[in-house]
């Protein structure tokens, strides 16, 4: 009787699987923060510097984002401009910037930075995914 011999390679193809996951993540990520920066509007910069990555290995998805409360700001605007109306001032308002100067706002208009840095890489980054890892989906 012939001896048959087999060799369990499940652990190093989940791991190749995991690893492959894991720069594709990351790859997205640098390009959806990157396309952010571009787009952040630039006052003092400190928005524009500020958007990162992380990829969350346990869950397999990438966070994009800026610690900056700015960041939603510029998002969802603020005042009568903030989106769907939320804003929390619905008159002008004035305030004293960091040089001691006195402005009158009526609120900031959303630029919707994030979701311009993804809706305009959306359709790269699927197809980077499906050269990876092939069709998805069908």
């Amino acid at each position: 009787m012939a001896s048959v011999s087999f060799t369990n390679n499940t652990a190093q193809v989940v791991g190749a699987i995991d690893a492959a996951v894991e720069a594709f993540l990351l790859e997205a990520g640098m390009t959806v923060s990157g396309a952010a920066t571009s787009n952040s509007r630039v006052d003092t910069g400190q928005l524009k510097s500020s958007w990162s990555e992380r990829v969350n290995k346990g869950d397999q998805t990438v966070t994009i984002g800026s610690p900056l409360q700015n960041a939603i700001w510029e998002e969802f605007g603020t005042g009568i401009y903030a989106e769907g109306g939320k804003g929390r001032r619905k008159v002008p308002w004035f305030y004293k910037d960091a040089k001691g100067k006195w402005h009158a706002t009526k609120g900031k208009r959303p630029n919707r930075t994030l979701k311009r840095a993804i809706d305009a890489n959306k359709a790269m980054i699927k197809a980077v995914a499906q050269s990876r890892f092939g069709s998805l989906g069908g």
